[in-house]
């Protein structure tokens, strides 16, 4: 991996504010359409982030991989990172199950879902006895 400069950081930066805000938005937008108590807002900005994740990972990393890495930190870390994390949980999954770790990648997965289910009720129990 090549040494990040400060420019790297300020365009990780701007594409992660931009991300957050689109997530915010888009967030906002579904839930108040939708009025379900399925998170819909939450469940859509995943599934399409994680979608935009795999096209420009091929699109940067596949197709042009020659363009500027500040190009592919801001989209793929910063705009995409912000909007959903989940997408960057998805794309190491994939990675995992393409490089053939079956084992390590389904110990991600499940390890994941249930050890952040675990911290953040963890979180939550011990945010209600200190508050």
């Amino acid at each position: 991996m090549s040494t990040l400069t400060i420019w790297h950081w300020l365009v990780i930066g701007l594409g992660g504010g931009l991300g957050a805000m689109a997530r915010f938005a888009t967030v906002s937008w579904l839930n108040r359409l939708h009025g379900s108590q399925f998170p819909w807002g939450t469940f859509s900005v995943n599934v399409v982030g994680s979608f935009i994740m795999g096209l420009a990972f091929v699109f940067f990393t596949l197709k042009y991989p020659q363009l500027p890495g500040t190009w592919r930190a801001f989209v793929l870390v910063g705009v995409l990172g912000a909007f959903t994390t989940f997408s960057s949980f998805a794309l190491e999954a994939l990675s995992l199950f393409q490089q053939q770790q079956l084992t390590l990648a389904l110990m991600y997965l499940v390890a994941s879902v249930i050890v952040c289910m675990i911290a953040v009720s963890a979180g939550y129990g011990l945010g209600k006895f200190i508050f």
